[in-house]
């Protein structure tokens, strides 16, 4: 299985990832949990220089986080799935759709299809949206921000918008998840998500 989360900055999605594996690890699963950039050297390297290096322009951005993505699901997250693991990651190409398709204003059935190229068209069997309004994910995150995190608030309104657009498209592969209330209630949510991934049995 193959598990995505997505959302805005400070939306949990890191909390959120790791607490899921450790439910799915109770029943003896392997779980591979992993994030976009920077589950591989070579995407380490490259999240540096997209939020905390200099200027980055949109189709250069689009195109270092394409790059990350197609190494990451070459080296991790394919060898993974054909060895019958679970992957849980944090972040995947609906990411990119939001913050460069739309809120960078590239098109996102471009970046669309730039990303499918890019993982020979592999897709999540469920993706989660952790949704927050935009006051409690920036209260989140604080005054730290990295280069997207600072983007400001039309650009994070666009991408909140286009989640849930994606979301409301194609209901069968996302779920919806209000990550606004206590961690506890959301991670609850949350498995309640992927329990029919697992034939509705305790994963």
């Amino acid at each position: 299985m193959f598990i995505t989360f997505e959302g805005g900055d400070g939306a949990g999605k890191s909390t959120h990832v790791e607490l899921l594996a450790e439910y799915l690890r109770e029943s003896g699963r392997e779980v591979v949990t992993t994030r976009e950039p920077g589950g591989t050297e070579l995407g380490r390297s490259i999240r540096e220089l997209i939020l905390y290096g200099g200027d980055v322009s949109p189709k250069a951005e689009a195109l270092l986080y394409a790059a990350d993505r197609a190494h990451h699901i070459a080296t991790v997250v394919r060898p993974a799935l054909a060895r019958g693991a679970v992957v849980v990651a944090d972040r995947y190409l609906d990411s990119s759709v939001a913050y460069q398709g739309v809120a960078r204003d590239l098109g996102p059935e471009e970046v669309r299809q730039l990303n499918v190229w890019a993982t020979d068209g592999l897709m999540p069997d469920r993706t989660i949206l952790l949704d927050v309004p935009l006051e409690v994910g920036s209260a989140r995150v604080g005054t730290t921000q990295d280069r997207i995190e600072a983007a400001g608030r039309e650009f994070h309104e666009a991408v909140r918008g286009e989640f849930l657009q994606l979301a409301s498209e194609d209901p069968a592969r996302w779920r919806i998840v209000d990550a606004s209330s206590d961690v506890d209630s959301v991670a609850g949510a949350v498995q309640a998500a992927v329990a029919d991934l697992f034939d509705g049995e305790h994963p």
